[in-house]
């Protein structure tokens, strides 16, 4: 019998850090997603709760037009963008919007996603699209 605990125990344990591991290889943005150069914090734009940077305005024109395939390269080189997002994406349009917590979240597609709860985390991830375009709406105390 502890023999079969300690297995399990070890097993759970090799889980955890394989989990840990694929989460810590995320990376802030610290390029241009558009031309590759050093990004200016002073040039960005949000886009779905999220902040992205730019090394020029010109690239935030280019990226503009087509944000999404600029989204899929930032999320292929596992660069994590800064979140704006205030409320959970799953709960706008029933009520009042419920507030994130930072606990409870998915990386999707370059996006950090934060939820209220798991349960909103687990309707989300049956469909993500549905709810991307909620990413940027502000809490309502603003």
């Amino acid at each position: 019998m502890k023999k079969l605990t300690l297995f399990l125990f070890i097993l759970i344990l090799s889980f955890s850090a394989f989990s840990f591991a694929e989460k810590t290889d995320l990376k802030p943005q610290a390029v241009c997603p558009v031309m590759g150069g050093q990004i200016d914090k002073n040039v960005f734009m949000e886009y779905q709760g999220q902040r992205i940077y730019f090394c020029c305005p010109g690239c935030k024109e280019i990226f503009s037009k087509d944000a999404e395939k600029y989204m899929r390269e930032l999320a292929d080189k596992k660069v994590i963008l800064e979140s704006l997002q205030q409320v959970c994406p799953v709960m706008v349009g029933h009520g009042t919007p419920c507030i994130i917590n930072k606990n409870i979240h998915t990386d999707y597609k370059g996006r950090r996603v934060y939820f209220c709860s798991e349960i909103c985390k687990e309707d989300f991830l049956k469909d993500p699209e549905k709810y991307l375009k909620n990413l940027a709406v502000e809490s309502p105390d603003k």
